[in-house]
């Protein structure tokens, strides 16, 4: 490890300027993690072109703020309230609702703030010390060793995917098909175009994203009846006692350590993790009847493991350049607008912007534990708010987002497009995190084979001639062989079920 370069991050995490930004984004996170029906990459997507004017890595500080604070203000509502506000934060609602209806409400938001605050340093720490290593690894990689790298992602991302196997091929399908729309670089055609000339430059993936997650969620909670009942407006008993911290210690440890290893895998990330905690609790615990009752360890493990997922995601954004999860690929997309290639030359080029953001990782761990506790009430009023009070302001900053791209009108109509395709995709329960996987990687991964064939004068075998390349082609094939044999094909559809 290059101290030097440390020494340029810490400096970078510590401004006054990025400290600043680093608090402005955990704050949103909490924010948009306590509203129900607006999630860390609709946030993201409509505050990507107010990054354009800033450095890159105050941009960076401030958008990964934005996805693990959410983390942090999902289980406010799911506690409260039983509807999560965040995806990962499902699993919390279960045990998590049930404590407040005992009158322990103080009690699970204590254990969820703990919880995440220590996954959430261990796991800035693990990435301090594995990320280097990896990407003086990766570069060692050639075009053969990205094309199969990606390849293994989007194979990962259909095994890890919710639901049917075959919607999430689809959407991957429709994800690369759209990645190809626009105007090919070496012949010069035009490309799914369907001869709209705001299509030569392909389709802008803060649309898309915006579109899917923030028009399409809208939609669908409008048609959910919205009902929210809030058990306690006064919240009290903030601090555990010394049994509730003896009780919640291994669960938070076996939490981060699940959670630090699944947020890596391409379609894990933190809603896998905590579902994986969850059950691994259950399993372990001496009175797993408790589970579904107000299990202290059922709010411990899956908030430790989605926090520890969430930041463990960028280990492989940071050094390889490739996405573990939809919030990745926007970041990544915030890169490139940024001119910054992302992959493992970033950190001996860009050392501000890669140890700057994961040392304000910590920075913003901390900044959310003081946050979170005393400012509850707050969070507890903005449950409150009625959802078609919410609604019009989502879509006010959405249309404002996305027409400062270009300054195109053509982009908002694109976006409503989008957001439509989003809600069908909803209610015919296909999950559109691997439509955008496919949609920011599909260029890319046809960019490495282009370049493979080049190199190796058309020869496709270069692909299982060279070790790394087929070492990931035969893992990706031996996941499609295993998650469709019978036996796996049952458990996955169960363990989804439950």
């Amino acid at each position: 490890m290059d101290f030097s370069n440390v020494e340029i991050g810490l400096a970078t995490a510590f401004s006054a300027w990025n400290i600043l930004y680093c608090l402005i984004g955990v704050f949103l996170g909490t924010a948009i993690g306590v509203l129900p029906g607006l999630g860390p990459v609709a946030t993201i997507s409509m505050l990507l072109p107010i990054t354009f004017g800033l450095e890159p890595e105050t941009a960076l500080i401030m958008l990964a703020g934005i996805y693990y604070g959410a983390q942090y203000g999902g289980s406010t509502t799911a506690i409260l309230v039983n509807l999560p506000g965040e995806s990962a934060s499902v699993v919390t609602a279960i045990d998590g609702y049930q404590l407040a209806r005992k009158g322990q409400a103080g009690k699970a938001l204590a254990t969820a703030a703990i919880g995440s605050f220590v996954a959430g340093t261990i796991a800035t720490l693990l990435i301090a010390l594995f990320a280097p290593p990896l990407a003086d690894m990766a570069l060692e990689f050639g075009p053969p060793e990205y094309f199969s790298l990606i390849v293994l992602g989007l194979v990962a991302s259909v095994v890890l995917a919710h639901g049917s196997l075959l919607h999430a091929f689809g959407m991957i399908g429709v994800g690369l098909l759209l990645g190809l729309v626009g105007i090919d670089v070496n012949s010069g055609a035009s490309r799914y175009t369907f001869e709209f000339p705001q299509l030569t430059d392909g389709i802008n993936f803060v649309v898309v994203a915006m579109g899917l997650f923030g028009i399409g969620e809208i939609i669908a909670n409008l048609d959910r009846s919205s009902e929210r009942t809030l058990l306690a407006k006064k919240i009290t008993d903030l601090m555990p006692s010394l049994a509730d911290l003896r009780e919640m210690f291994g669960p938070v440890m076996r939490g981060t350590a699940l959670g630090s290893l699944l947020g890596i895998l391409p379609g894990g990330g933190a809603m896998l993790s905590s579902f994986a905690s969850y059950a691994l609790e259950k399993k372990l615990s001496n009175r797993p009847q408790d589970f579904g009752h107000g299990a202290l360890a059922g709010v411990a493990g899956p908030e430790s493991a989605n926090n520890a997922g969430a930041q463990t995601s960028f280990i492989p954004m940071l050094t390889l350049g490739i996405p573990s999860n939809p919030v990745m690929a926007l970041m990544i997309g915030a890169l490139i607008v940024h001119g910054i290639q992302p992959g493992p030359s970033v950190m001996n080029e860009q050392p501000a912007l890669f140890w700057g953001v994961i040392i304000s990782m910590w920075i913003g761990n901390v900044m959310l534990l003081v946050l979170n506790l005393p400012l509850i009430g707050l969070w507890v009023k903005m449950v409150s708010l009625p959802y078609n009070l919410l609604y019009p302001t989502i879509l006010v900053f959405c249309s404002i987002g996305v027409f400062s791209l270009n300054n195109a009108e053509f982009d908002i109509y694109l976006m409503a497009l989008f957001g439509a395709l989003g809600y069908l995709l909803r209610k015919f329960d296909c999950e559109p995190a691997p439509l955008l996987l496919g949609f920011i990687l599909g260029p890319m991964m046809e960019e490495y084979l282009r370049r493979t064939l080049l190199l190796s004068a058309g020869d496709p075998a270069v692909f299982v001639t060279r070790p790394i390349s087929l070492a990931m082609l035969v893992v990706a094939a031996l996941l499609l062989a295993t998650v469709f044999a019978p036996f796996i094909v049952k458990k996955r559809e169960e363990a989804f079920q439950e």
